[in-house]
Order: C-alpha cells, then structure tokens, then sequence
C-alpha cells in the first residue's frame, strides 16, 4: 500500500476519533431533559451518561490499535507478530463494545420501558452492536490470515 494512502487513512480514523469524541461532549446537552440544566447537572447527575463515557473506552482503543496497525502497513512491517497483536485487541474491543451496547440497551429498556419512547434507542443500540460484531468478524478472520501468513514467514526465515 502506498505511504499516501495509509496517511490519509490515519488521519480519517483521527478525524473519526475527533467526531466522535465532539459527539460525546456535545449530545447530551441536547436532550430535552438537559436544555436548562447546568452543566454540573449534565454531566455528574446522570449515571447513564457517565456509563456512555466509560463505555466508549474501548471504541478509542481500537481505533489507536486500527491507527498503529496502519502505521506498520506503512512501513511494509505488515506480517510481524504486532500486526497479529493490533488486529486481535481491535477483536477484542469490538466485542466489548458491542456487549458494552446490549448492557445499556437493556438498562434503557429496564429502567425507561413505557415511561417514555425507546424505539430509537434500541434501534440505534441494535445498529451499533451489529457493526462492532461485523468489525469483530472482519478483524478475526484477517488476525487468522495475518497469523498464518507471519508464521509461514518464519519458517521461511528459519530455512534460509
């Protein structure tokens, strides 16, 4: 792969790291519930809020391992053992995100369920979960190809 193009690919995941970051700070003051809040009240009134935040946790390190994973692509260290590592915590942080989501999925409709319209919610928590399954997918079987590919490597290293 060219140095351009994962340069511009890196710099889209910070930009995606910087937007969603920006969406996470800003949103909550548009709930209708928050419009003449304080931002003390926004911000350390709401358990769910502060779950949100810390869920996200793992978002922001697959896209730093997606960012470093990139990195060694473009220095043609692609079929190293790092590589392997990037792609299986990117794995990893998929599927926490995606159980991270369902939890509050359910807290949503446990703790809201007919007091207040929860369709959207759930539907945006159905969409998220199934792209981070579908990314957790897609990074296992290329951690699979990458592995197969830096082991055959190195036996051909060990022949040579």
């Amino acid at each position: 792969m060219k140095k351009g193009s994962t340069i511009f690919l890196q710099l889209f995941i910070v930009f995606i790291g910087i937007g969603t970051l920006a969406l996470l700070l800003w949103e909550p003051n548009l709930e209708g519930r928050n419009v003449h809040a304080t931002l003390f009240e926004v911000y350390f009134k709401d358990p769910f809020l502060a779950y949100a935040y810390a869920s996200s946790i793992p978002f922001f390190i697959a896209l730093y391992q997606a960012f470093t994973l990139l990195g060694y692509i473009g220095q043609n260290k692609v079929f190293s053992p790092n590589s392997v590592r990037a792609l299986r915590t990117i794995k990893y942080c998929a599927l926490a995100t995606a159980g991270l989501i369902v939890a509050g999925v359910a807290y949503i409709i446990i703790t809201i369920s007919g007091k207040d319209d929860i369709a959207g919610d759930v539907a945006m928590g159905v969409v998220t979960t199934f792209a981070s399954i579908v990314i957790a997918t897609a990074a296992a079987v290329f951690e699979r190809l990458l592995q197969s590919a830096v082991d055959m490597k190195s036996e051909n290293d060990l022949t040579v």
